[in-house]
């Protein structure tokens, strides 16, 4: 009945983003929570003036050749994770995972300039946002169609709400990153 009612194969993603989108507005919540924490709590800390990264050729090319694999899984677990085990969550993480490999075999600088020349911060505030919106429109009643039941574009807002919970994630995970290598030296 959850996939019917859903509209998605993945009976999860149908009780995640139908039955208990109140609490996946929290989890978001709390998350975006916790990378504003990370800020809060090292803030006070004097930045490192160093930071351990590889710097071996061999374990940077496997660990950008892991990110390469990570970025690939997350935009497939968003895309896809209404029909299959899978997510916004988990392809929040893979992103985040994709992003952190590429952070402990770049300069810190480099990470830090393309966060701030691209937004991140207001990219993950603002998706936080819309999420909340599309969370709310959907509770309120208001549907787009379903689709056709195991096809990609099936399951109504399910896909959006995967996409946007994603994106969210990960780059809430390159703030805290970035914070950890300016504050810590380290991931």
């Amino acid at each position: 009945s959850i996939v019917g009612d859903a509209g998605v194969s993945n009976a999860v993603s149908g009780i995640i983003f139908r039955y208990r989108l109140y609490d996946t507005i929290f989890d978001v919540v709390v998350f975006t929570i916790a990378v504003l924490g990370v800020g809060f709590l090292l803030a006070d800390e004097q930045p490192t003036h160093s930071v351990d990264q590889f710097n071996d050729r061999p374990s940077i090319v496997l660990a950008r050749l892991g990110a390469t694999i990570a970025a690939i899984i997350s935009i497939e677990l968003a895309i896809r994770g209404h029909l299959s085990p899978g997510g916004g969550f988990a392809a929040g993480v893979a992103g985040g995972t994709a992003i952190g490999l590429i952070a402990i075999t770049s300069s810190s600088e480099m990470m830090e300039s393309i966060y701030k020349k691209w937004r991140i911060s207001t990219w993950e505030k603002s998706l936080v946002i819309v999420f909340i919106i599309f969370a709310a429109l959907t509770l309120s009643g208001l549907a787009i169609p379903q689709g056709q039941l195991g096809t990609l574009f099936s399951g109504g807002i399910i896909p959006i709400l995967n996409i946007l919970v994603a994106a969210k994630v990960a780059l809430g995970s390159w703030a805290v990153i970035l914070l950890f290598i300016r504050y810590r030296g380290l991931l």
